[in-house]
């Protein structure tokens, strides 16, 4: 293995940087971008030669009693979830390293408190040797004796002395600020300053949203409204649609029993098309007002993106129901047609 000096770091070399996925794990991120530290030489598990009286890798009969040792700690640690104090020593593109006694461990970027997201190479290197010589509240999370794995949380050690003055201080109605940290399938996870509160999909936006990713990103700093908190199960349900206007609020007005608008198709189902009249506000064409005669599925008739004109059926704003009807729009335009012709 082959080592550069920078300064007073050292890092490994032999694998372009380029050509490697970035990955948090720390033997992967080890292997794949090195490790920076303050010292000189290499990483004290580098021996050049096999000796009596060590394990072939430098290691004598003291260090690897005292290596069993931190290894009890770090298993003890781990059961009874209690928190340590450790000074950072390195890190690599994945976190920053710290030493548990001789032990060497990993605290992921992901698992920082206050760390930015999305930056680049050189920015996202710049920000982790800032913290080399920091003493963090650490909790280990991770222990792999074969793999001599050791991962800690910094954001797991404080989450809950920081969700309880958070719990103290927010409210149901309440608007705070907070930054994107996760997308799922069903919504977003939004860090309110290291706890998370959940972003439903469906308080994601008035209208129809098939993918939280269509709305938010991770890292994006947004201001969200307390929809619930559930101080038993530590939950806190947040909104994005709350702090807009409610496009139902006077639909009553703006579409009556009659009228022919226009509108998109958003979704065909097997029972009818919903259509999209307005941002937020949505109605359905019934499979019975799609088209006279037979057709096998609404399909046959409109798709998802195309424009139609329809007329109102009926407008119930406290169910946030508009009934559509296409077949009387055409029928309409027929006879108007007709009208002008005769």
């Amino acid at each position: 293995m082959e080592y550069v000096q920078t300064g007073n770091r050292s890092r490994q070399i032999g694998t372009p940087l380029e050509t490697i996925q970035e990955d948090d794990g720390y033997w992967e991120a080890l292997l794949t971008y090195g490790e920076i530290v303050t010292q000189d030489a290499p990483p004290p598990w580098i021996s050049n030669s096999p000796a009596n009286g060590n394990d072939g890798l430098g290691r004598t009969d003291e260090e690897l009693s005292a290596e069993e040792k931190d290894w009890q700690h770090a298993e003890q640690l781990s059961a009874t979830q209690s928190p340590c104090c450790l000074v950072v020593t390195g890190y690599n593109r994945g976190g920053l390293l710290v030493n548990l006694g001789c032990l060497s461990g990993f605290v992921p970027g992901s698992h920082l408190l206050d760390f930015p997201v999305n930056l680049d190479y050189d920015m996202r290197e710049e920000a982790l040797a800032r913290r080399i010589g920091e003493k963090l509240k650490l909790q280990v999370i991770e222990i792999d004796r074969l793999r001599s794995r050791l991962v800690l949380s910094e954001r797991v050690a404080c989450v809950e002395e920081r969700s309880e003055s958070l719990f103290a201080r927010l409210h149901v109605g309440d608007v705070v600020r907070g930054q994107v940290s996760n997308l799922r399938r069903f919504g977003a996870f939004v860090d309110l300053g290291g706890y998370e509160g959940l972003l439903h999909i469906s308080e994601l936006s008035w209208g129809r949203v098939n993918d939280p990713s269509d709305v938010v990103q991770v890292g994006q700093e947004i201001q969200v409204y307390v929809l619930d908190i559930n101080h038993e199960e530590r939950k806190i349900q947040l909104s994005l649609k709350h702090l807009q206007a409610d496009p139902w609020q006077g639909v009553s007005q703006r579409y009556t029993i009659g009228d022919v608008v226009s509108g998109e198709v958003t979704n065909v189902v097997n029972f009818g098309a919903f259509t999209r009249l307005e941002d937020g506000v949505e109605g359905l064409i019934h499979i019975s007002e799609l088209a006279e005669g037979t057709f096998l599925h609404p399909r046959n008739v409109v798709s998802e993106g195309q424009q139609v004109r329809v007329r109102v059926l009926a407008v119930d704003p406290v169910h946030r129901r508009i009934g559509l009807s296409l077949r009387q729009a055409r029928e309409a335009r027929h006879t108007d047609a007709y009208d002008e012709w005769s």
